[in-house]
């Protein structure tokens, strides 16, 4: 069997040589965060909770961003269950491409290494474009037989937090991990390394040398300082020390201005959360961002005035900040909006809009009860989303009615927005933001995919916001689409997505077949790099972790 090639790591971590990064026993350690540094790079309606004790303008932002643990590198995750084959054919399948081609088959994929080799016809039919199949069977090392099945590209999570502690206690490390990867997501990008960026840098490495269970790892790091000297100092830090991005919270201009000039310089593309600051997407654009977080400067930027908050409104309490985040896509002017999303396009910014992450505002009882909580749900994880001031994203304490029907207004028409931004030509991409606010991994990442589809786009069009398109927005340019050439990464489906997106959940649906009542659905296989799991043996690790968990044998906490 091939063995997993440096080319991999060198391809998703693409400007980092791998041979050039020490060794992991030897990299640099300090000490361990304090409470709240994996929150400063999360989703919110404001700034991190990190800034809460924190000066301004983050002038600990040299460690926050690069500092990771003792432990998180003395003890990767499990080792990979992952093989990668010679040859490895899929049979039969029913292909959905990533570019928004309608499904063909059933169609024969052959995987050489890494790397699909050819897609053909599995049978001889009327002339269609594609090749016929020969006897590759009796020469692949390994095959599958996708009878009945759909084959797409493998997800790309453009949110992912990798968090191994919740509420101040640990969970496994292979816990998320393992949870995305059961879901058909083959590519992260770790949007702040609120674990360390040494730790993502390492695990990254691991995952690209199938040494760990995990999706290939786009590490970005959190950056923020007081003075623009400071700022040029911590972007060279990040991208010595392997950082593929910038994530960017709230700076003063001439901060700003240094971290996107010296990013420009050396090659490292910026997302932005922007939170309430006196920046909004169109400073975003002539900063010359990447990528733009959730919604946060969009609105504004199309508000005539300061925003309209209530006279006794704290942005430091965060009730007061997620509630009145509600009302601001109706305050925003339609004809400046218009404007503003031209803009967006016009400067190549991609909107990552991250629906799931918000979506308990709107529906607060649907989020609490989600029933792939009792068998995934970790009870770290399930304190950290009880209700606490002082806890990021935990703020649901006088949730009302009024409240919930103020966001789903909110959402009627963000979603319109970002609709209309891709309908004139903008990349919109997937991404989960799990961790926070009752959302889980990987069961977040399929519901953002549903919620695209709520927001109006064709299911064809979700698949291809979530593969191809994150493909396009971390400049990826072998992966994303399933075409001859192109790395093998692929979720092999037990029922057919574009008919009901559910299918992608762990544990499937019930259908109707035969006059029966029948279990359908779930990633039966993910395929990173040509790297064959069992999606349903890494969600079933998953279950015997929580119910170790739940009876007192879980990890202990920190």
């Amino acid at each position: 069997m091939e063995s997993p090639g440096k080319k991999v790591f060198a391809r998703r971590i693409r400007t980092a040589n791998p041979a050039s990064l020490p060794p992991l026993a030897t990299r640099v350690q300090c000490t361990t965060p304090r409470r709240g540094r994996q929150q400063s790079a999360a989703a919110t309606s404001g700034r991190s909770s990190t800034n809460q004790d924190m000066p301004p303008f983050r002038t600990l932002a040299l460690t926050i961003a690069l500092c990771a643990t003792t432990t998180a590198l003395a003890q990767p995750p499990a080792p990979s269950s992952g093989q990668r084959y010679n040859r490895l054919l899929i049979r039969n399948a029913m292909v959905i491409d990533g570019t928004g081609n309608p499904v063909r088959g059933p169609i024969d994929i052959l995987v050489e290494g890494s790397t699909i080799r050819s897609i053909r016809m599995s049978r001889a039919t009327e002339f269609s474009g594609t090749q016929v199949g020969g006897d590759t069977a009796s020469r692949a090392d390994r095959v599958i037989d996708a009878t009945g099945m759909y084959v797409m590209p493998g997800i790309i999570d453009m949110h992912a937090h990798i968090q191994f502690s919740r509420a101040g206690k640990s969970m496994p490390k292979d816990y998320v991990y393992k949870l995305l990867l059961g879901h058909g997501v083959t590519t992260i990008r770790e949007p702040g390394s609120g674990e360390g960026l040494d730790t993502m840098v390492a695990h990254a490495r691991l995952s690209s040398e199938n040494r760990i269970s995990a999706p290939a790892i786009v590490p970005y790091a959190t950056a923020g300082a007081n003075t623009p000297a400071e700022a040029r100092a911590l972007v060279r830090s990040i991208k010595q020390k392997g950082g593929q991005g910038l994530k960017v919270f709230v700076n003063r201009t001439d901060v700003w201005e240094a971290l996107s000039e010296e990013a420009k310089a050396q090659g490292l593309p910026i997302a932005t959360d922007m939170k309430i600051q006196e920046h909004d997407v169109l400073d975003a654009a002539r900063f010359g961002i990447r990528t733009i977080e959730h919604w946060y400067g969009v609105p504004d930027a199309a508000i005539v005035g300061p925003q309209d908050f209530p006279a006794d409104y704290n942005y430091e309490d965060e009730l007061d900040r997620f509630r009145w985040a509600g009302d601001l896509w109706r305050q925003a002017d339609s004809a400046r909006l218009s404007a503003v999303i031209d803009t967006m396009i016009a400067a190549g910014i991609t909107w990552n809009p991250t629906f799931a992450i918000y979506e308990a505002n709107r529906d607060l009882r649907r989020s609490q009860t989600q029933p792939w909580f009792a068998d995934y749900l970790h009870p770290a994880l399930r304190e950290n989303f009880e209700p606490d001031p002082a806890r990021h994203g935990s703020y649901f304490f006088d949730w009302t009615t009024a409240d919930e029907v103020r966001w789903r207004n909110n959402y009627r028409i963000w979603m319109r927005w970002v609709r209309e931004f891709a309908a004139r030509g903008g990349n919109v991409t997937v991404g989960s933001d799990a961790g926070f606010i009752y959302q889980l991994y990987g069961f977040t990442t399929i519901r953002e995919m549903e919620l695209h589809q709520e927001a109006g786009f064709h299911p064809l069009e979700v698949i291809r916001n979530a593969t191809f398109n994150g493909a396009k927005a971390l400049g990826l340019s072998n992966t994303g689409v399933i075409r001859p050439g192109y790395e093998a990464d692929l979720a092999i489906v037990d029922g057919n997505p574009l008919h009901n997106m559910k299918f992608l959940y762990a544990g499937g649906m019930t259908v109707h077949e035969n006059g029966q009542a029948v279990q359908r659905g779930g990633v039966k296989y993910t395929v990173k790099d040509g790297i064959v799991f069992d999606a349903q043996q890494l969600l079933a690790d998953v279950r015997a972790m929580i119910q170790s968990a739940n009876t007192g044998g879980g990890v202990a906490p920190d």
